[in-house]
């Protein structure tokens, strides 16, 4: 009951303030958001204070492929096979055997069909109706999915034949700057925790944890990394900071997604000095520094 009402009184409370108690939790102290100087903090100041509409588009799962479509070219967007608010529209005679399900307004509302024969739908209605009730704005106050609405997306179910896994390839992009990437991999293994490696601009492994530990295993430079980068800064250009995900499936890139807030900026970096280097990427916008 306590934890109820501590539940419903932190979602009532302003966005700093949020931010704020938040941020404490994490890193046992607050943030400046006066002179933010770290990465981390850097990200609060944003969430407050860097807020466009089109940001709402760029986050939106669905209403994203038409954006990254109109920059980059549809070559690069997995297809997509519909979009429903509610799990009883979904028409599953059309969908192929193997297909994606995720919610378009939050993280971690996926499901994936490998075979729609033994598909069980009465589990995955209840995971993505339980995201779709799920508030994601107010769990970390990222502005940019407050106004998303909450939908189910299906689109073409993608693997990598090479490395027998769909890896994910996220790059650190700062106005069209592309400083650094890590690779995420194990995501699909239900015997496995998720890994990420980070790397500099040029594919070099650095000493940095964030979130996951890294993988055991050598990965080896993706054959579009170029590309990929490429895409990266043009996507970025003209937002002081953005995450753009990439796949390489089968020799090709597609686009994953974009994220303004990595980890909503509440986990910290080990080493803790890279939470330093990578704030002085970020140029935030001098007119609204106060």
């Amino acid at each position: 009951m306590l934890r109820k009402l501590l539940k419903i009184l932190f979602s009532i409370l302003p966005d700093k303030v949020y931010i704020q108690l938040k941020y404490f939790y994490h890193f046992r102290k607050f943030a400046n958001l006066k002179n933010p100087k770290t990465f981390n903090e850097k990200i609060q100041w944003l969430k407050l204070h860097d807020r466009k509409d089109v940001y709402s588009t760029m986050v939106d799962k669905y209403d994203a492929k038409k954006y990254v479509t109109d920059r980059i070219g549809s070559e690069y967007v997995i297809p997509a096979y519909g979009v429903w608010e509610r799990f009883e529209d979904i028409d599953f005679n059309c969908l192929p055997n193997q297909f994606v399900l995720k919610t378009t307004h939050d993280c971690g509302g996926i499901v994936i069909c490998r075979d729609k024969t033994s598909f069980d739908k009465k589990n995955a209605k209840a995971f993505l109706e339980k995201h779709l009730n799920f508030n994601y704005f107010k769990e970390g106050r990222e502005w940019p999915y407050k106004n998303v609405r909450p939908r189910i997306l299906a689109e073409q179910f993608m693997h990598d034949d090479e490395t027998g896994e769909l890896r994910d390839y996220k790059f650190f992009a700062f106005d069209g700057d592309v400083k650094m990437l890590f690779v995420a991999t194990d995501r699909q293994s239900k015997m496995k925790e998720t890994k990420f490696d980070f790397y500099d601009s040029d594919f070099k492994h650095l000493n940095v944890k964030n979130g996951h530990q890294n993988n055991s295993l050598n990965i080896e430079k993706p054959y579009n990394f170029e590309l990929m980068k490429s895409l990266a800064s043009k996507l970025s250009k003209g937002i002081p900071h953005i995450r753009v995900d990439f796949y390489e499936a089968n020799g090709k890139v597609y686009f994953g997604e974009l994220t303004f807030s990595h980890w909503s900026g509440m986990v910290p970096f080990d080493p803790p000095q890279w939470d330093e280097i990578m704030g002085d990427w970020i140029n935030l916008p001098v007119d609204k520094r106060s």
